[in-house]
């Protein structure tokens, strides 16, 4: 029995005497670069490519923006500030690295329900763009600009009253932490005129992680509409509006990768119509997910193979603790497998189906579940693919002690 994926070919990361290669590298000499396992590699030129690929499509006029939060890696977002034409942060931690990587703080922007004083006080210090997400934080805002002596940079993230429909995480329409329900964005609007603030627009996020072009345009066609009507309450010409992003990767069986052109042909006749009305603002796509995702694997080795009443299982030195959002506990309600591999020494002889696990005290250790792959060995290398995005940073690494993992770009 020859092995049969069970997931969309993993076609980034070639194939060559036997090893997975990432950056051009097989993956035996990259392991021995590291000095340990388990680590995540990403691969610059992935990365590269991606954002090519975007800027050939998408029209001239978008300016693309890296939401940090997807993989905040220093190295990283160094890698992609030299790229992209801004950077999006959502802590103090995050809005360093970005300031860290010298872009002009004007091209950060800084979005979360839960500013504290302290980070406002250094947003506003460091002259980044503020997307305001309540009337308290408006006030609290606005005493720290006087206190400082500094004028605000700002723009109002907008609840708005739709959806991005069949998105992994909704985070507009309904009641929602994030943002100001559009109904109470006059009023606001109305206030931020009275104060000494430097108003620049819009950010209107709806959701994330889709797979649905159709579904992406219409919010977007809806993000448009909405940013229209709430200009007749501006208190001056819009220069800045964020549409958000939402692009999505596939992660399991039966998914297949966004169409990009429909989105980009949609936006060329947003930008015509609204133009008029946007004479001067810059739009501004916000992604990380789909810059990122595909670019990284998460690698670990095996240390002993095992039967348990009939099932085979590959206890590895990995596990949740590394890689969370694999483990199935990071937001899937039904367990699902990311693809993976045996990554080295890679081979096609007869397949065995086995349950991949870590090595913590708890059944929820679980990196694949009966899934496909040749015969393997303690010393092999698995990998797990589409780990370039909310991987390292999004584990609990501190969980029973263990080590953590390392990060490299190659």
């Amino acid at each position: 029995m020859k092995v049969a994926p069970k997931h969309a070919e993993m076609k980034q990361f070639p194939i060559k005497n036997n090893e997975l290669h990432i950056g051009g590298v097989a993956l035996s000499r990259l392991a021995a670069r590291v000095g340990q396992t388990p680590f995540y590699a990403y691969d610059r030129k992935l990365i590269t490519r991606r954002i090519g690929e975007l800027r050939e499509r998408l029209p001239q006029a978008i300016h693309l923006h890296y939401a940090i939060k997807a993989n905040p890696m220093p190295a990283v977002v160094q890698h992609l500030a030299g790229l992209t034409d801004g950077l999006d942060v959502a802590s103090l931690g995050e809005m360093r690295v970005a300031l860290d990587t010298g872009v002009d703080p004007r091209t950060i922007s800084f979005a979360g329900p839960g500013k504290n004083d302290t980070e406002l006080r250094a947003a506003v210090a460091a002259g980044i763009i503020i997307n305001l997400e309540s009337e308290g934080e408006l006030e609290r805002l606005t005493s720290i600009g006087q206190a400082l002596g500094i004028r605000p940079v700002v723009s109002v993230r907008v609840n708005p009253d739709f959806e991005l429909k069949t998105s992994g995480m909704k985070m507009g329409g309904g009641p929602k932490p994030f943002g100001v329900d559009a109904e109470r964005v006059p009023d606001m609007l109305k206030r931020i005129g009275a104060l000494d603030l430097d108003w620049q627009g819009f950010h209107i996020f709806s959701g994330s992680q889709n797979l649905r072009s159709e579904a992406i345009v219409e919010a977007q066609s809806k993000t448009f509409e909405l940013a229209s009507r709430l200009l007749d309450h501006a208190p001056c010409p819009i220069r800045w509006l964020n549409i958000g992003g939402g692009f999505g990767i596939p992660y399991f069986p039966g998914e297949t990768p966004l169409d990009i052109q429909p989105i980009a042909d949609n936006l060329e006749i947003l930008l015509e119509h609204y133009r008029p009305q946007l004479p001067d603002a810059e739009i501004v796509i916000e992604l990380g997910r789909y810059l990122v995702g595909e670019a990284g694997v998460y690698v670990c080795e095996v240390i002993d193979r095992k039967e348990s009443r009939g099932e085979l299982f590959l206890v590895t030195n990995g596990g949740l603790h590394h890689h969370l959002a694999a483990s199935g506990n990071f937001g899937q309600v039904i367990r699902k497998n990311y693809p993976v591999a045996l990554a080295y020494p890679y081979q096609s002889e007869d397949a065995e189906t086995v349950n991949v696990v870590g090595p913590l005290c708890t059944p929820l250790d679980i990196l694949a579940s009966k899934v496909e792959l040749p015969k393997t060995q303690a010393g092999s290398l698995i990998c797990i693919y589409q780990s370039g995005a909310y991987g390292y940073t999004a584990s609990p690494h501190q969980f029973l002690g263990h080590s953590k993992p390392i990060e490299i770009l190659v």
